[in-house]
């Protein structure tokens, strides 16, 4: 049965493109179904992909081919909670190394203009440490990368 709420994602004739990558690189993730369009419409024409059903770290999304009209943009963004420095380096790279971008504090943008946060667990407990003092240095250590540095962030928390 469909969730009764999904993620509507739109791209420019690439969501099972995109789909595909998610699946492969995010745990609990999958292509579920592929839907072509029963006739012509604005971005595509009949029998192109219109659709993707897909999940991403089980969360249900539906790709929309829908044309160049719509763009992502970082108001949107799917945050990955991390458990440690090998996850966090994996995912990130995977984004990056395909066509992606860096950003600031963990953020990164797939090459769909999706944007991501690369969150390791250690990061957030660090900046709610209960020692103001200890959440501030870490905070202010993350205000200064882009992938988030385990090993670091734990050095500035304990000052």
């Amino acid at each position: 049965m469909p969730s009764k709420n999904t993620i509507c994602l739109w791209y420019d004739g690439t969501a099972l493109e995109a789909a595909q990558f998610y699946a492969q690189t995010f745990a609990d993730s999958a292509v579920q179904a592929v839907h072509r369009a029963p006739g012509d419409y604005p971005a595509g024409k009949q029998g192109d992909v219109l659709t993707v059903e897909f999940t991403v770290l089980g969360i249900p999304c539906l790709g929309l081919n829908g044309g160049p009209a719509f763009q992502h943009s970082e108001a949107f963004s799917f945050q990955v909670a991390t458990e440690d420095q090998a996850e966090t380096d994996r995912l990130w790279n995977a984004i990056v190394g395909n066509g992606g971008q860096e950003s600031a504090c963990g953020w990164c943008k797939d090459r769909w203009g999706l944007s991501w946060q690369i969150t390791p667990r250690a990061l957030t407990e660090a900046i709610v440490d209960p020692d103001p003092a200890a959440a501030k240095r870490a905070f202010e250590a993350m205000m200064q990368m882009t992938r988030i540095d385990i090993a670091a962030i734990e050095a500035a928390r304990r000052g």
